[in-house]
């Protein structure tokens, strides 16, 4: 689908006709040494301490917008959630099964793509688990 560019979930949902918790938003973060994708519903928040103890990290940081640029050729906010295209492990938010369609952008601000989670799961194969908090919970210190 093109539209017009959309640098927010919020935008993305609203272009797209969409639930902002279908949105699978791709974070890039960086776990003591090595860089992975984080892929969580896009109205949910990145939950750095059950990252951390799922991998084993002492340490989480995101990526900075260069080293985002160094990894994936993108910007963030257009990264579609397949990090096995860019040589980077792929951890995704159990949560975002709640959606039988996942929305997200494909490597520019313009134009998103839908497509069935169960596909997604088949195509990518991304190691599950709970990795995020719903934005209403007060966030905790990490």
């Amino acid at each position: 689908m093109h539209h017009e560019p959309v640098y927010t979930s919020q935008q993305a949902a609203a272009v797209r006709g969409t639930a902002l918790a279908s949105g699978a938003k791709a974070l890039v973060v960086k776990g003591d040494d090595q860089f992975v994708m984080i892929v969580l519903p896009a109205d949910r928040k990145l939950a750095s301490r059950f990252v951390r103890q799922t991998c084993g990290w002492r340490k989480l940081r995101f990526a900075t917008r260069d080293e985002v640029a160094q990894l994936t050729g993108l910007e963030p906010g257009a990264i579609p959630p397949f990090g096995s295209l860019f040589a980077l492990a792929t951890f995704c938010d159990t949560a975002l099964g709640g959606n039988p369609q996942i929305n997200f952008n494909a490597g520019d601000h313009c134009i998103s793509v839908s497509m069935a989670y169960a596909d997604y799961l088949a195509v990518e194969k991304p190691q599950l688990g709970t990795f995020s908090q719903p934005p209403s919970e007060t966030a905790r210190p990490a």
